[in-house]
């Protein structure tokens, strides 16, 4: 994985990466409290320590972690809700109508044909700032 911070302020880590959702596997950004709010964007059948790891790796030393924000789909896979369960933190799913809605620095055509949004990382983290009280998002994909 490499990372590099992005123009709109989000932190990005290619490829694979975790992300946040209730129990119930959907969620909503507003779960989402004061603290880091991270985006993640994830390949079906990612595992906890990836997620983890991608999330590790774009949070500055120092910085709480409060909540996951992903694709809806993702939220529910068993290595996310592992990996937000044994950090204690929020996991919320969005529907990709709802991320392609974010305007991002960075839209990828081959997401888009993938999921149906341009960005799943940098758009889920600022959905996730945009209802939180948090000021500063990170995206892990």
């Amino acid at each position: 994985m490499t990372a590099r911070r992005g123009s709109a302020g989000c932190t990005t880590v290619r490829p694979g990466s975790p992300t946040p959702v209730n129990q119930d596997g959907r969620g909503s950004a507003e779960l989402i409290h004061a603290g880091v709010v991270v985006g993640v964007g994830a390949r079906a059948g990612v595992s906890a320590d990836a997620v983890l790891a991608a999330v590790d790796a774009v949070v500055p030393a120092g910085a709480v972690v409060t909540g996951l924000v992903t694709l809806d789909r993702r939220a529910a896979e068993p290595g996310v809700q592992q990996a937000v369960a044994a950090r204690g933190w929020s996991l919320a799913g969005l529907a990709a109508e709802e991320l392609a809605a974010v305007a991002v620095p960075t839209p990828s055509a081959r997401v888009a044909a993938a999921v149906g949004t341009p960005s799943v990382a940098e758009a889920a983290a600022l959905a996730g700032v945009a209802t939180s009280s948090s000021p500063r998002p990170w995206s892990a994909r």
